[in-house]
């Protein structure tokens, strides 16, 4: 059995597939190449420009993004001996969002860059110079978009002259950018949580820098979110920054560059370290930062939190089928004649726990600092890893129900069952517990997570190893528990019944688990699902007769290990991963847009927006037993409610923005909007028809 699920935990973790964030359909920027000259000349440098014009209320980002988002970029596909310069980024805006602090740009941008063209290039000649646009646009979502550029120049004997719509704007562009060598700056730490930046120069003098404020170039060298304060000198002024990821552990960087804007100009400055000069101001007084969108969890009461949230995951629907193999592992030592093992598999079942929760928390973090629009749960968005789940919990409901054994016999079954699996079997009991249950979201381990992946990675991990030490404490204290094990009955005959019951559970997941690939495979991809499942119910028969046969031949044996293992890996890799199917549509709820939410919205009806995913338990169970209800349907209907269902049972990036927005980072999720506008109220994420149909009655009234 160990060696079994050690194999299959390997081919799982092998068959995670690279997270990438989901373009939308939407485009939200037009862009365009435009130069400031009617044409080159050979040798020649004009300038060339992105143009992007931003749809109202979105926008696209700066060279440093900020606390989230992607810079714009350009790749350029000329002729040969063409060459092209790097944009020339003009002053960027805040764009607060949230708790977060983003740089970037709104409406109209130009973004030039220097165009040289050959010696060789020919008079006469009309060249065309290509690009590929790739930029990050964003709202209350985001969404990445890319355009085939592409701007015909003609080649002149000479200089030619401006062109009158782009030559003035791209001149004025490169007249008001940041330009260095005009200010003086120099940095010094002076507590853990400021930073002096003293900056000095003939242009501050006198002017008004009340609104000044520095536009790293560094995302790690500040925290954006927080304020900067100004302390005004005669020479110039002194900010106070709160130091970012750069300056943790006593570290210092070398340098800090940036964009100052200070009395409606723009500089660039490059500060070395060292203490403020005289007239440049000293210190500000602190100054208390609230932040905006909602007040902020600290790390102790996130890991408090994420503990309670991680005892309570043990309640959830979820983790029902994972409760058989705990049982089993703890029948095995009743009677009290086996504490020790019982003590030593309970710490191996919660280091499985603890480490799987940490992994997953790794690739999830590293996955959100690279862009992906992810949450807790991802691992079930991938048709790949849930078919190799379903097959697992197919092979270990098999085991259970006597077909074969790995490392014990079908006689002796009490003795055989208790030695089961041992310490490395219980780690892999932790390791497939947290695969399958982690996907749920219990109370208070939504807001934990939500607050956990907008912090720094080690906060982030701090509080999913909490997460983890709660949801593994149950299991691990009652295996500490003597008098508990000691009014469990006596190993026997009787435990050979008790696990083939049990296998059952494990015989529902592995249905579960198909049925959540079907609702992101096509009719062909489940096909191989199936066939797949024959085959690992074939390879378990073979390896149970052979273990019933008792060859004394170790050659036999060691060939019939050879063909289990290969029908198992066939049954593995012959699934040709189905591409997504179109979700079919809900006759009960319409399928959510933030367009159709702000339209019900704007119309003065109340909405009711239900995040949801086929591979929530819990969010099934919620819609079983307290949506898809009599007394919510009347109730929906009597006030006139709208039901909008969020379905990201398949990667969605906008969905993933708007369980951000609110703090969460998985699913279920529960939205009701009242008549008259405002914030949507969050439902608890266990519902009852009682507090859904209150929550309509409430919103028809507010």
């Amino acid at each position: 059995m160990v060696r079994y699920l050690a194999g299959l935990a390997f081919a799982l973790l092998m068959a995670l597939p690279a997270v990438a964030q989901v373009p939308g359909a939407a485009r939200h920027v037009q862009a365009e190449l435009v130069a400031d000259r009617t044409a080159i000349a050979p040798g020649e440098t004009i300038h060339v420009a992105l143009r992007q014009r931003i749809e109202p209320h979105w926008h696209t980002y700066w060279r440093n993004s900020g606390d989230s988002g992607e810079a714009t970029r350009l790749k350029w596909d000329l002729p040969a001996g063409w060459q092209a310069g790097d944009f020339t980024w003009p002053a960027p805006k805040k764009l607060p969002v949230g708790p977060l602090m983003n740089y970037g740009y709104e409406g109209e941008v130009l973004l030039p860059m220097a165009m040289t063209a050959p010696a060789s290039a020919k008079a006469g000649d009309k060249v065309a110079l290509k690009a590929k646009a790739s930029f990050l646009v964003c709202a209350d979502i985001c969404v990445p978009e890319e355009d085939e550029l592409a701007i015909i120049l003609p080649v002149g004997s000479g200089p030619s002259p401006a062109d009158p719509k782009w030559g003035p704007a791209i001149a004025k562009v490169l007249a008001e950018a940041p330009k260095p060598g005009l200010l003086t700056a120099v940095f010094q730490p002076k507590s853990a949580s400021a930073v002096a930046l003293a900056i000095t120069g003939a242009p501050l003098k006198g002017a008004d820098v009340a609104g000044a404020y520095f536009f790293p170039f560094d995302a790690t060298v500040i925290d954006h979110a927080k304020p900067q304060t100004i302390d005004r000198g005669p020479e110039g002024l002194t900010l106070t920054l709160p130091p970012g990821y750069a300056f943790q552990g006593g570290k210092s960087p070398a340098a800090m560059a940036g964009v100052l804007e200070a009395g409606g100009k723009a500089y660039e400055i490059a500060a070395a370290p060292g203490a403020a000069p005289a007239g440049a101001g000293g210190l500000g007084p602190p100054v208390e930062h609230v932040a905006a969108g909602g007040d902020r969890l600290g790390l102790a009461v996130a890991a408090g939190f994420a503990f309670l949230g991680g005892l309570i995951l043990n309640l959830m629907p979820c983790v029902f089928p994972i409760l058989a193999m705990k049982a089993a592992s703890l029948a095995g030592h009743g009677g009290g004649d086996s504490a020790a093992e019982a003590r030593a598999q309970g710490l191996a079942f919660g280091l499985g726990a603890v480490a799987t929760f940490l992994g997953l928390a790794g690739l999830l973090i590293g996955l959100k600092a690279a862009g992906a629009a992810v949450g807790w749960g991802f691992q079930l968005q991938s048709p790949p890893v849930v078919a190799v789940l379903c097959l697992l919990m197919l092979a270990v409901a098999l085991d259970m129900s006597g077909v074969f054994e790995v490392g014990a016999s079908l006689q002796g079954a009490g003795s055989g069952l208790a030695a089961h699996g041992g310490k490395l079997g219980a780690f892999f009991t932790g390791l497939l517990a947290v695969v399958v249950a982690a996907p749920c979201t219990a109370p208070f381990m939504g807001s934990a997570i939500g607050w956990a992946l907008t912090q720094s990675a080690v906060a982030a991990l701090v509080v999913f190893l909490a997460l983890g030490i709660g949801f593994a404490a149950p299991f691990v204290l009652v295996a500490f528990a003597p008098g508990l094990l000691a009014r469990l009955p006596r190993p026997g005959a009787w435990m050979d019944i008790f696990r083939k019951a049990l296998a059952f559970p494990m015989y529902g997941a592995a249905a579960w688990l198909a049925w959540v690939f079907a609702q992101q495979a096509d009719a062909e991809g489940l096909a191989k699902l199936f066939a797949a499942a024959i085959l690992v119910a074939l390879g378990g028969w073979l390896l149970g007769l052979r273990q019933r046969r008792a060859t004394r031949t170790g050659a036999f044996a060691t060939v019939a290990e050879i063909v289990v293992f290969m029908l198992v890996v066939v049954s593995v890799t012959s699934i040709a991963w189905p591409q997504d199917k179109a979700a079919a549509a809900e006759v009960a709820a319409e399928t959510y847009s933030p367009e159709r939410l702000a339209a019900l919205r704007a119309e003065g009806r109340p909405v009711f927006v239900n995040y949801t995913a086929a591979w929530c338990v819990s969010c099934q169970v919620n819609d079983k037993v307290a949506i898809s209800t009599g007394a919510v349907r009347d109730a929906f209907a009597r006030h006139k409610v709208a039901y909008l269902k969020a379905d990201w049972t398949k990667r969605d990036g906008a969905i993933a923005a708007e369980l951000a927005h609110y703090g969460r980072a998985g699913v279920p999720l529960y939205l009701v909007y009242g008549r008259n506008g405002g914030e949507g109220v969050i439902l608890p994420s266990i519902l009852t028809p009682d507090i859904v149909v209150k929550a309509v009655e409430a919103a028809d009234k507010s």
